[in-house]
């Protein structure tokens, strides 16, 4: 945990907040950064399926881990921009102008135009000792999920609800050593147990535990009259409740699930809930769904969602975008954001160089482009925002100096014009990824032949450490974002560069922020162009 987490909290905007970082949050936070909405997902790292160590039926990924399948979904919604933050969500509050505020751990929050939950559930397993240790295992509840891999062992089946007969005549299919134990038969249907007595055998006693080896292998259970029934594995149906309760300030209930197991968030088949702007996909709104279901219902609810958002914005004539709005709000209070005072790198790297054009990428409030202006160099200072940029045209006509300031954001189309530049400098700034890495190419294509590329960084380390969600939230996502290792790596891959410093090294004294301590810093030189061919002449022939 950084200093800066620790003691400054911050408000950042977007288009969507998805609460839940599971198959149903991802698959809905890429249809909607494809759909160049800005969407941050918020995580706590607590999924259902936790404890599993594979999925099964998800067409394409069977038998894969569920983390893998968590991991490649969050690279995939980072390779379009989306941010995938590790925390908690508190509660989720209604604005007067239509706006969420999700608040978070650590005392920061977001200002969001749409809500997604999708949190999934909680099981609840019957208190039979021993029982919970195994969940995930060998307990299972689904023969779906894990049918198939307890096929001809000896299972046992414990029944603590009327519905816990639901999935029997399956498990009966999948082995020929069914044993059922009816824990609590109330409310059973005697017809079923009937029939099903005829060929497997049924037992009315109380679980008293789960029976393990020394090495931790299920072995039994343990019943109240002292029997116990030799098992390989225990199939169990848990009742279930939905991860809704940061959704009750802003007005959204649950409704008790027809199975009478637990409750759901009910939703229509778009995904909305009964409150306006709030969407809910995944386990969250059906106990029944699977990883794949989860995957596609939420696939569809960001989709619907991304319309939702379309409509709005066109009936208000507006094209919008969520990311400039988050650093509008940045550089919207009163007084300077930093320091003013240029990067110590910058200035260490520069003075040697002969002023000539100079772009400044994510110029901010300005301190590197008056810098380089007062050198002597021709200054275009660019930033996704006008509040900065406005700070930083004052400033400079207070000091008599000439700086162009640019609108716009590296992966716009030709984000820093036509021509190019004898020194492109990016002092601590961000774009987010897209797949075709038009931001990336933009960066160093406004390096003239000859030119430099100056690119210092945040030393990202101490940002990847574990956070505790219960009490605070890593409000930035570095993973969404080009970084300067990314950028390395494209000129290793170009011959028409020369790299002359990438490193790791301390910050210079000076800047306002104290959440890092190193720089990662990279300064290479673009091949000159060779000059022109001459043609010989005619004495020379």
């Amino acid at each position: 945990m950084t200093n800066e987490t620790a003691h400054r909290t911050v408000e950042r905007h977007c288009d969507v907040a998805v609460i839940g970082g599971s198959a149903a949050g991802l698959a809905a936070a890429l249809q909607l950064a494809r759909q160049r909405r800005s969407v941050i997902v918020i995580d706590d790292g607590t999924p259902r399926n936790a404890p599993a160590a594979h999925m099964h039926g998800y067409l394409g990924r069977e038998g894969a881990a569920p983390a893998e399948l968590t991991t490649i979904g969050r690279d995939e919604v980072r390779g379009y921009g989306g941010e995938v933050l590790l925390g908690r969500v508190l509660a989720v509050r209604r604005g007067d102008d239509g706006r969420f505020r999700v608040e978070l751990t650590g005392g920061h929050h977001l200002i969001a135009r749409r809500v997604l939950a999708a949190t999934g559930l909680a099981d609840e397993l019957p208190a039979i000792d021993g029982l919970a240790e195994q969940w995930g295992r060998a307990v299972i509840h689904c023969p779906f999920c894990h049918g198939f891999e307890v096929r001809d062992q000896r299972v046992v089946q414990i029944v603590t609800h009327p519905m816990g007969l639901h999935p029997t005549p399956l498990f009966r299919h999948l082995t020929g050593h069914l044993t059922v134990v009816l824990h609590d038969g109330q409310g059973v249907d005697d017809t079923i147990v009937e029939k099903l007595s005829a060929e497997v055998p049924v037992i009315r006693d109380t679980v008293r535990r789960v029976v393990t080896a020394p090495d931790g292998r299920l072995v039994g259970v343990e019943l109240a009259g002292g029997t116990t029934v030799e098992a390989d594995a225990v199939v169990v149906g848990p009742r279930f409740h939905a991860r809704a309760e940061m959704l009750a300030a802003a007005g959204v209930t649950t409704t008790p699930h027809p199975s009478g197991l637990g409750d759901a968030v009910e939703v229509d088949q778009t995904g909305r809930t009964a409150v306006p702007g709030i969407f809910a996909a995944g386990n969250l709104t059906d106990p029944g769904m699977q990883v794949l279901h989860a995957a596609a219902h939420g696939s569809r609810v960001g989709a619907m969602i991304s319309f939702d958002l379309a409509d709005d914005d066109l009936a208000a004539g507006t094209r919008t975008s969520g990311e400039r709005t988050d650093w509008e709000h940045r550089y919207g209070a009163t007084g300077s954001m930093w320091s003013g005072n240029p990067n110590g790198t910058l200035v260490g790297q520069v003075s040697g160089l002969v002023p000539g054009q100079a772009l400044d990428v994510g110029a901010g409030e300005g301190a590197d482009a008056l810098w380089l202006a007062e050198q002597g160099w021709d200054v275009t200072a660019s930033d996704i925002s006008g509040n900065a940029l406005a700070r930083l045209a004052a400033e400079a006509d207070r000091r008599g100096l000439d700086i162009r300031c640019l609108r716009g954001d590296a992966n716009d189309p030709d984000a820093f014009g036509t021509g190019t530049f004898d020194l492109v400098s990016l002092q601590y700034g961000s774009f987010h990824r897209s797949p075709d890495r038009r931001g990336l190419r933009n960066l160093l294509n406004a390096v003239a032949p000859g030119g430099t590329l100056l690119v210092v960084g945040h030393d990202l380390t101490p940002l990847r450490d574990p956070v505790d969600v219960s009490s605070q939230t890593r409000i930035f996502d570095p993973d969404a974002y080009v970084g300067v290792d990314e950028i390395a790596a494209a000129l290793d891959d170009a011959s028409t560069w020369h790299v002359e410093l990438h490193e790791t090294r301390p910050r210079p004294p000076g800047a306002a922020s104290t959440h890092h301590v190193a720089d990662v810093v990279l300064r290479a030189r673009r091949t000159p162009a060779p000059p022109p061919a001459t043609h010989a002449s005619q004495a020379d022939r």
